[in-house]
């Protein structure tokens, strides 16, 4: 891992994307084996004068209730998390798995994720407010490095260059890219309607209407790495065939295709692990529902890992999420999914807003 890096992003974390001020009370969720990074920016917090509190979060302790619980106990929700999320004025989210295989049990899981749709609700519901802000960070690790076929030291320097943190100065250089996304977002909110063609994977033609939506620029505020623009569609009609394999905890499915009808899926098909998209889809009645559509602006991300955290923000690529919508982007869909899938477009393909050819990677 890069020498003082993980100094740097706890400082880009408290100081650019969430803002820290004085008596916040931030919480900081994550697995205990990035504990460096979870002190890193615990003594930012501190800094900035806010109250950092740490709730580990466990992939074991998952994988024990999904072989172990009872149905009753799969579609329970802690009232201690309710608790923590109504209250807390920032809630960082440090993603580092410890295994990418795929899960076991995916049903019991679907039902663990539906429970969890008013929790999710509620907290996109604040932070939509202004009430809460949110960021989610990718804290490297070995087990995403071998998912993406790199050695953990290479792995380490493409995610945190990806934002910025190999320059002097992270925080000037992430708002220069909210400057240049930002022109595309001025493009696209003059917009009615989104058109994607391509033969990558198998025939797309997707229309999405936009009119309704709020385009954001994510730059850094929300997501480390970051790098896209997004919105809350009001619909959806057509084909998509995604080129690159979507990834949901560790379960791939390979060219998939959805047919959409009003923004629902009403068709759906993938050559691998083709029961599981069916019960992903199947969650909830939301599940179905188109969430998102955004085009990935990382110019720095070039090459696919598996990780679609990562993936949806490669320059030249859009990306599409099933389920729960963001309320401040026009879409209030609800859902205990949100699952973002990627096409890439860099091998050929078009994006039209209004009939007009759009470029931006």
């Amino acid at each position: 891992m890069p020498s003082n890096a993980l100094d740097k992003l706890a400082q880009v974390i408290v100081r650019y994307s969430t803002g820290v001020r004085s008596g916040d009370l931030v919480t900081i969720v994550a697995e205990p084996a990035c504990l460096d990074a979870v002190e890193s920016i615990a003594r930012q917090v501190l800094l900035a004068g806010g109250h950092p509190s740490f709730f580990p979060k466990s992939e074991r302790l998952q994988r024990i209730l999904l072989e172990a619980g009872s149905e009753h106990q799969w579609s329970h929700v802690c009232p201690f998390e309710s608790f923590r999320l109504e209250r807390c004025d920032v809630l960082i989210v440090l993603q580092h798995p410890l295994s990418t295989r795929a899960v076991e049990h995916a049903d019991r899981l679907a039902q663990v994720q539906a429970a969890r749709r008013g929790l999710m609700a509620m907290s996109m519901k604040r932070a939509a407010a202004g009430q809460m802000r949110y960021l989610l960070a990718e804290i490297p690790g070995d087990a995403a490095a071998e998912q993406a076929g790199m050695s953990p030291q290479d792995y380490a320097r493409m995610v945190f260059d990806a934002s910025f943190l190999d320059t002097s100065d992270p925080l000037s250089a992430l708002r220069r890219e909210h400057e240049r996304q930002q022109r595309l977002v001025d493009q696209l909110s003059a917009a009615k309607e989104l058109r994607f063609r391509s033969q990558s994977g198998g025939p797309t033609d997707l229309t999405v209407p936009i009119e309704e939506g709020t385009w954001i620029n994510a730059s850094g505020q929300q997501n480390l790495p970051d790098g896209e623009v997004f919105t809350g569609p009001c619909g959806a009609d057509g084909v998509v065939s995604f080129s690159v394999p979507a990834n949901y905890r560790g379960i791939t499915m390979e060219d998939v295709r959805l047919e959409f009808r009003a923004g629902r899926v009403i068709d759906a098909s993938s050559t691998t692990n083709q029961d599981a998209l069916h019960r992903l889809l199947d969650m909830d009645p939301g599940a179905r529902m188109i969430g998102e559509i955004a085009l990935g602006t990382n110019r720095r991300l070039t090459r696919f890992t598996n990780n679609p955290f990562l993936d949806e923000k490669i320059a030249g690529t859009f990306h599409l999420a099933l389920g729960a919508g963001y309320p401040e982007s026009g879409n209030s869909n609800q859902s205990g999914l949100h699952w973002d899938l990627v096409h890439d477009l860099r091998t050929g393909g078009s994006v039209e807003a209004d009939g007009r050819p759009i470029h931006w990677a």
